[in-house]
């Protein structure tokens, strides 16, 4: 299937699908997926949990921010951004910039179980992990809100299932040939 060359982006909290659905996403439309953290990762030659601990969190969000810009020439591409990109004024205005914004959410609940599977999530190394994800999910939704143009809840839907609706979407946004 061949679409226009634009982007899609992806937003929301750790734990809303961003890499898997749109990994998905990619496939189906023959565009190239983009991990904002694998990207930082790879040219940093360190997990994200060391940039946080030796440099902390304001280095590793001016690295997101830096990526971000990087990627403002690209287009065809699903972007996975991670779950604080929003965080900074900045980078909402490159998001809306890089093209279509998805807001992918998802339940407290089901959000906490998905960043449960992992001890890779240097936000959560506290004391009270829940706790920490019930602050953080209500201090960024707002945010979250202000960047996104689409916003889907990925509670219960598969990956196939939301892939599905941000194509349906992203289509309608773009004008994109349906019968393509």
């Amino acid at each position: 299937m061949s679409v226009p060359r634009t982007n899609i982006v992806l937003i929301g909290f750790m734990g809303s699908g961003k890499s898997s659905v749109g990994r998905r996403i990619a496939a189906q439309l023959g565009f190239q997926f983009v991990d904002t953290d694998a990207l930082l990762v790879e040219r940093e030659g360190r997990e994200i949990a060391e940039i946080f601990a030796s440099e902390g969190e304001d280095h590793f969000r001016d690295l997101e921010s830096a990526m971000l810009e990087a990627l403002a020439t690209r287009t065809g591409c699903v972007i996975s951004t991670g779950g604080g990109v929003i965080l900074r004024e900045k980078n909402r205005a490159l998001l809306r910039q890089l093209g279509l914004v998805v807001w992918l959410t998802a339940s407290e609940d089901t959000i906490f179980a998905r960043v449960s599977r992992t001890n890779k999530r240097p936000l959560l190394q506290t004391a009270n992990p829940r706790a920490t994800v019930t602050e953080l999910f209500a201090a960024r939704r707002p945010l979250y809100e202000a960047a996104a143009q689409f916003t889907l809840d990925t509670t219960a839907f598969s990956h196939a299932q939301a892939a599905a609706a941000v194509i349906a979407e992203a289509r309608r946004v773009f004008s994109w040939d349906t019968a393509g």
